[in-house]
């Protein structure tokens, strides 16, 4: 069975009307590193980094991130 973590940055972006190079200006990545994410593609999160995005999207980790079991 394989496990992954599925990225809800495009959900939070909509409901904020935030375009990702705001996004990214705000928490102070790069838009391609924004992409990384949103296309779950991440190995790795900085809680610092998660912390600075709930910031910028004024939302709870819970709202960015979901656990899905596959298989």
């Amino acid at each position: 069975m394989n496990e992954e973590i599925i990225f809800n940055i495009d959900v939070m972006l909509a409901k904020r009307k935030m375009s990702v190079t705001e996004l990214a200006e705000r928490v102070g990545i790069t838009i391609a590193n924004i992409s990384i994410l949103k296309n779950g593609k991440a190995k790795a999160l900085k809680i610092s980094t998660l912390a600075k995005l709930c910031a910028a999207l004024d939302c709870q980790p819970g709202d960015l991130l979901e656990y899905r079991a596959k298989g």
